[in-house]
């Protein structure tokens, strides 16, 4: 049944369908990992393919990732990061996630599945930047956390000229217009809004496209507590 629901999905997108049978092996790892340790709440093979993989999925429809040099700012369990790739071999990925035990599961799940120019980095975001500014040609991330917030610690790791792709629910307008001000004092721009639908399903997602137009002044990102105490407005 997943891999039907996968295969389905995918021809939707206009992805390859032959990639059904890597997404599942990913999520079997996932999946029994999750046993002992919090990765998801989402259990259900059926949901797995839904809600996460071919959510991801979409985001390869929202812009080119050939080539470019990506980071996924709060990976988790590896998502947007991990479906982006396994779909997608020619970019290099960079999955960064503050959790020693994630990024330990997922540069263990990369190397027995054979996965080339991923690295795996345990790192806070705010630090991670502050080594590695405007290094990356797009930035993504599925992280539950207001776009201000997520702005800083993505937009000073994009060069001008790139993308942060930012997974949002499609009720988040009220929080769009709030990060505006935040967006261009971190350099960058709103490009655009695109709302999709999840193959199979009636659930509609959102990604928003903000185009790095200049460089992120050099006081960004501040530390964490900062930024959790005082998000940008």
């Amino acid at each position: 049944m997943m891999e039907q629901i996968l295969r389905e999905g995918l021809a939707a997108l206009s992805l390859p369908t032959d990639a059904a049978v890597p997404l599942m092996a990913f999520s079997a790892q996932l999946l029994e990992t999750n046993k002992v340790m919090n990765l998801t709440a989402i259990t259900e093979p059926e949901d797995m393919a839904r809600l996460h993989l071919l959510d991801c999925a979409a985001l390869l429809n929202i812009t080119d990732f050939r080539g470019k040099r990506v980071v996924d700012v709060g990976t988790g369990a590896g998502f947007p990061g991990m479906p982006l790739r396994i779909l997608e071999p020619d970019f290099d990925l960079t999955l960064l996630d503050s959790l020693g035990k994630r990024i330990a599961f997922l540069q263990r799940v990369c190397d027995e599945m054979g996965l080339q120019r991923v690295t795996c980095v345990h790192a806070r975001a705010e630090e991670f930047a502050a080594m590695h500014r405007e290094q990356y040609d797009i930035a993504t991330s599925r992280a539950v956390a207001a776009l201000n917030v997520l702005c800083e610690l993505t937009l000073p790791l994009v060069k001008v000229g790139g993308r942060f792709l930012a997974m949002k629910a499609v009720d988040s307008d009220d929080e769009i217009r709030t990060a505006k001000s935040a967006v261009a004092q971190l350099g960058g721009k709103v490009e655009d809004i695109r709302d999709y639908t999840i193959p199979g399903t009636d659930i509609t997602h959102r990604v928003v496209v903000i185009g790095k137009v200049k460089p992120t002044p050099a006081a960004f990102p501040r530390a964490f507590a900062k930024i959790k105490k005082a998000p940008l407005i």
